[in-house]
């Protein structure tokens, strides 16, 4: 019973320090987009697995660990109206290698089906070469490449970079 006792304790006390070595952390990014709607982000920096999303069948909105988007205000993306409200961010695998940011209305749950049909479709940017994000990273960025000069949410997970357009593009000169 001492034995079982004592290997109970190794065994909690190693556990106990791998989380401390590997923590994970509830956040919640806030900016002022430049149509001054408050947009605040709430998410976990979940470990990145994205063999969920590279397995996804095309067609279908993949959320990894559900984050939320909560807009003050309604949003002019140029391409999209964005109401006022929250919404589950995610992506929508249009093929093998080719994704697109959306906003899902309302918050999802594990059990949710979500249907594609009601997803709202940002212009995106994908990217493979970005580097790997060990962890989910979401925030909310100036553009870059033909989303530059744009408020953009980013979402980086793993080897998947995505840019959403949040704002319309800059008139032209």
């Amino acid at each position: 019973m001492k034995k079982i006792a004592v290997v109970g304790a190794v065994f909690a006390g190693l556990a106990a320090g791998l989380a401390d070595a590997h923590p994970h952390f509830n956040k919640t990014i806030t900016a002022k987009l430049p149509s001054g709607v408050e947009a605040s982000i709430t998410y976990n920096t979940t470990p990145a697995n994205e063999v969920r999303a590279t397995e996804a069948p095309v067609g279908t909105f993949v959320t990894p660990r559900r984050p939320v988007l909560k807009l003050s205000g309604a949003l002019e993306t140029g391409t999209v109206t964005v109401p006022a409200g929250e919404y589950t961010i995610g992506v929508i695998k249009n093929a093998e290698k080719d994704w697109t940011m959306a906003l899902y209305p309302g918050a999802l749950t594990r059990e949710d089906k979500p249907d594609v049909a009601k997803a709202l479709k940002l212009e995106s940017a994908f990217a493979s070469d970005k580097g790997v994000a060990e962890h989910m990273l979401i925030d909310v960025t100036p553009g870059s490449g033909k989303l530059q000069g744009r408020a953009v949410l980013t979402l980086h997970f793993g080897g998947l970079f995505l840019e959403g357009a949040l704002s319309p593009a800059a008139p032209a000169p």
